[in-house]
């Protein structure tokens, strides 16, 4: 803010000086007003390099801008591919959660069997142990033995199946130990099968969220380097911008000297013509000179007029006939004369150094209502012109 200030305010000194030179320079010899008119020239050619340079320096950044634009707008559609990848990895992410779900409940189912399995392998080897102790308590006789000490074929035959009853049951029991055993080793495999696939699982989802973390940040990162970037040339492009705007206001106020004391070498006489030597479209130029200063913004606020820049008591003419509205002193404008021509138009002319009409005047174009000057907030001897529609400033160079 400071920064503008200052140019704001050296741009006000520079119109200044050079409007401050007109009325001056009237009072110089020949040979002073030379030198002073090459001096200005010289001025006018170091600001124009100046201003050249600027829009130079303006147009390679905003194609700068314009290039990191695009680049914006290509990462937008990475972004956007980024975007729908992550979509499908949290699909995947989801998927993985579900099936570790499962697993989990699966490795519960499992685990219980398991445990189950155990405590009857346990009690089956207690049987088996138990029965293995009474064989050996008991001596139990052989087949040889009991066909020996059978008393009959019918005792024998009892006996007979006596042992095959026994051995029968011994062979299921250990049979049933075997079982088990085998039963107890396929589970243990399986539970095993199942820990490891339920850490595969949990692998994959954090392989995945590793993945969403690095693609995400690396988006992040492209982002933030891209706006800085261009965040930097978009305030680099005002500055420049603010610089040109204001050697295009200093090339405006120099040339307008330059062109005053060009006319006044001419054999003016040390005056610029009074008399107005152009013909608008609607109205006669009220004083002879360049335009300095153009309708528009202008330092932050609306410029109502064209600035038109002559020596201090050079006569100003009514640009077309009507009546005196207004004719004395207005705020910044200083002394300040409007001239109502009817359809709702009006002409207002301000900074006088005097006044020659009077309100409800009826006046002809090209009367002269009074004397230029520098009265009011202005910076050097001009004449401020406006053109209003319905007491609406409009821009007067589309009636001149």
């Amino acid at each position: 803010m400071a920064g503008r200030i200052f140019k704001s305010r050296s741009a006000l000194l520079s119109a200044a000086l050079a409007l401050g030179v007109l009325g001056a320079v009237a009072l110089l010899p020949a040979h002073s007003r030379g030198q002073t008119l090459s001096s200005i020239n010289s001025k006018i050619q170091s600001t124009r390099d100046k201003l050249s340079h600027a829009r130079a320096h303006e147009g390679a950044l905003t194609s700068d801008i314009s290039t990191l634009s695009g680049r914006i707008s290509t990462l937008g559609a990475e972004i956007a591919t980024l975007q729908r990848r992550e979509e499908r990895a949290q699909a995947v992410l989801d998927a993985r959660r579900a099936e570790l779900v499962r697993v989990r409940a699966r490795y519960e189912v499992e685990y219980k069997r398991y445990v189950r399995l155990k405590r009857e392998l346990a009690k089956a080897q207690h049987m088996l142990a138990i029965r293995l102790v009474a064989v050996y308590k008991s001596d139990e006789p052989d087949l040889l033995t009991v066909v020996l000490e059978a008393d009959g074929w019918d005792d024998l035959l009892v006996r007979t199946d006596y042992l095959r009853r026994i051995g029968d049951q011994d062979a299921q029991i250990v049979d049933r130990v075997k079982k088990l055993k085998a039963e107890s080793e396929r589970k243990k495999e399986l539970l095993e099968a199942l820990k490891k696939q339920a850490e595969d699982a949990v692998a994959v989802i954090a392989a995945k969220r590793q993945e969403l973390a690095a693609t995400r940040g690396a988006i992040e990162s492209r982002q933030g380097a891209l706006v800085g970037v261009r965040t930097r040339k978009r305030g680099a492009l005002g500055q420049v911008r603010d610089s040109k705007a204001e050697l295009e206001e200093d090339l405006k106020a120099q040339e307008a000297a330059s062109a005053q004391i060009a006319g006044q070498l001419q054999g003016s006489g040390g005056r610029a013509p009074v008399g107005p030597i152009r013909q608008g479209s609607h109205f006669i130029w009220p004083v002879n000179g360049p335009v300095v200063s153009p309708f528009g913004m202008r330092w932050g606020r609306l410029h109502a007029g064209v600035d038109i820049a002559v020596p201090s008591g050079t006569p100003i003419r009514a640009a077309g006939s009507g009546t005196v509205a207004i004719a004395g002193w207005v705020s910044g404008y200083g002394n300040y004369t409007c001239i109502n021509h009817g359809g709702g138009i009006s002409t207002c002319y301000g900074h006088q150094s005097s006044i020659g009409v009077s309100v409800g005047q009826s006046v002809k174009q090209g009367q002269v209502i009074g004397a230029s000057g520098c009265t009011g907030h202005c910076f050097g001897p001009h004449v401020h012109f406006e053109v209003r529609i319905n007491g609406q400033p409009v821009d007067p160079m589309g009636y001149l």
